[in-house]
C-alpha cells in the first residue's frame, strides 16, 4: 500500500514540477487508483500484486469516497464563493471592479456562506448593512466584535464614556491599555484589528432627543446596550420615530433579557412592555448589585444572532418576544409580549410610523 501511495506522491510532485494544471495531477492520481481497485478486482485472492498493494479492495473504495467527498466540498465552496461575487454580464462592469468580496472576505465568511439560511446573498446584505450599536460597555463589547468578525460592513457606535479598569471585568472588547481611552475608540480598534473590511464610525458622545432620530435615520438596525432606562426610552422612542428596529438588551448580576422591538412590523415597544421606570432601588446598577462576567458576552452574542437574524432575513427573530437568560441556573425561557393601546410612544398607531422600512432592513 506504501508503495502505491508513494508512487501517486511522486506523480503529483513531478507535475507540479512541470507546471501541469492541479486538474491533471488530480487525474493521474485518480489513474493509480483505479488501477489499484482494478487489480484487486480481477486478481485472484493471495496473488502477489494483491498482498502488496493492501490484500483487500475495500480500503481502496474506502480511500476513494473519502476523496470523492472532500473534493466534492472543495467545489461546491468555491461556487459558493463564486456566486457571492458581482458579476458583470448584468451591469457591463469588469470582473475586477465588480468583485464584491476579496478573496481574504470569501476565505473568512466561508462558514456564513456554506449556511443555507445565510449564503452568498446573506454575506451581501450583512456587507451592505449598516448597523448602529449604543454603547461601547458589557454588552457592546461582545456585540460589536461579532458583528465586525461576521462581515457587517458598516457599524456605528456611540458612548461618551472611557475605560475604567473595573470595566474590564466583562467588557473583553477593551484591554489593561486602553483604560483611560474613549471606549469607542478602544472598540474601533479592536474591530478594525479583527477585521479591517469593516468600517466603523465611532461617535464620542451621549446620546440624546436632539440626535437620536437623525442619527437612527442613517442607519438600518439600531441595538441598544446601555444600561439605564433614560437612555432606553430614548431610544425606543428614537427607533419607532425612524421605524428602525431595535434589539434591546439588560442584565444584572446573574439574569439577562432580551427582545427585537419592531413597531413598523406591529409589534410592541420598550416602553409597553415597562411603561414607569422602576422605583430607585428596585433595579440597581452593575456597579450596585454586581454582575457575572461572562453574562455580558452571552447575551451579547444573543443580540449580534438576532442582528445577523434580521439583516439576512434568516430563522425567526424575538419579535415579539423576550427571552429571559438565568446563568445561575442554567435557564432559558421565553415570553411573549403585547402591543398596549395606551402606551405613550406606540399606542394607538395604527399606521407604520414615517420613514418605517416595508421590508427587512435589506
Amino acid at each position: 500500500m506504501l508503495l502505491v501511495l508513494g508512487l501517486a506522491a511522486l506523480l503529483w510532485g513531478l507535475g507540479a514540477l512541470l507546471g501541469a494544471p492541479r486538474g491533471l495531477r488530480w487525474g493521474m492520481v485518480g489513474l493509480v487508483w483505479a488501477g489499484v481497485v482494478a487489480l484487486h478486482l480481477t486478481l485472484p485472492a493471495g496473488h502477489a500484486m494483491r498482498e502488496a498493494t493492501g490484500q483487500s479492495a475495500a480500503l481502496w473504495l474506502m480511500l476513494g469516497g473519502f476523496a470523492v467527498l472532500v473534493l466534492t466540498y472543495g467545489a461546491g465552496l468555491r461556487m459558493l464563493k463564486r456566486r457571492a461575487l458581482r458579476t458583470g454580464p448584468r451591469t457591463g462592469a469588469t470582473p475586477a471592479r465588480a468583485r464584491l468580496f476579496s478573496e481574504a472576505e470569501l476565505d473568512r465568511y466561508a462558514r456564513h456562506i456554506v449556511l443555507r439560511e445565510i449564503g452568498g446573498p446573506g454575506q451581501k446584505a450583512l456587507k451592505q448593512a449598516r448597523v448602529m450599536v449604543i454603547g461601547a460597555g458589557g454588552l457592546g463589547s461582545p456585540v460589536l466584535m461579532y458583528l465586525a468578525a461576521g462581515g457587517v460592513g458598516t457599524i456605528g457606535v456611540i458612548d461618551d464614556d472611557v475605560v475604567e479598569n473595573s470595566n474590564l471585568q466583562r467588557q473583553v472588547i477593551h484591554r489593561d491599555a486602553d483604560i483611560g481611552r474613549p471606549k469607542v475608540q478602544s472598540a474601533t480598534d479592536a474591530m478594525v484589528a479583527q477585521n479591517p473590511a469593516v468600517r466603523v464610525h465611532p461617535i464620542e458622545r451621549r446620546l440624546t432627543a436632539e440626535i437620536a432620530e437623525a442619527l437612527f435615520a442613517d442607519y438600518d438596525l439600531v441595538l441598544d446596550g446601555t444600561d439605564n432606562f433614560e437612555a432606553r426610552y430614548l431610544a425606543n422612542a428614537a427607533a419607532h420615530a425612524t421605524g428602525r428596529p431595535l434589539i434591546s438588551g439588560a442584565m444584572a448580576q446573574w439574569e439577562g433579557q432580551l427582545s427585537v422591538f419592531d413597531t413598523a412590523r406591529g409589534t410592541p415597544c420598550y416602553r409597553c412592555i415597562f411603561p414607569e421606570p422602576p422605583a430607585p432601588g428596585l433595579a440597581p446598577s452593575c456597579s450596585e448589585a454586581g454582575v457575572l462576567g461572562p453574562l455580558p458576552g452571552v447575551l451579547g452574542a444573543m443580540m449580534a444572532a438576532e442582528a445577523i437574524k434580521i439583516v439576512t432575513g434568516a430563522g425567526m427573530p424575538l419579535r415579539g418576544e423576550m427571552l429571559i437568560f438565568d446563568a445561575l441556573y442554567g435557564e432559558t425561557r421565553k415570553i411573549a409580549l403585547a402591543r398596549r393601546p395606551d402606551c405613550p410612544v406606540c399606542g394607538g398607531v395604527r399606521d407604520a410610523p414615517p420613514g418605517a422600512m416595508k421590508g427587512d432592513p435589506t
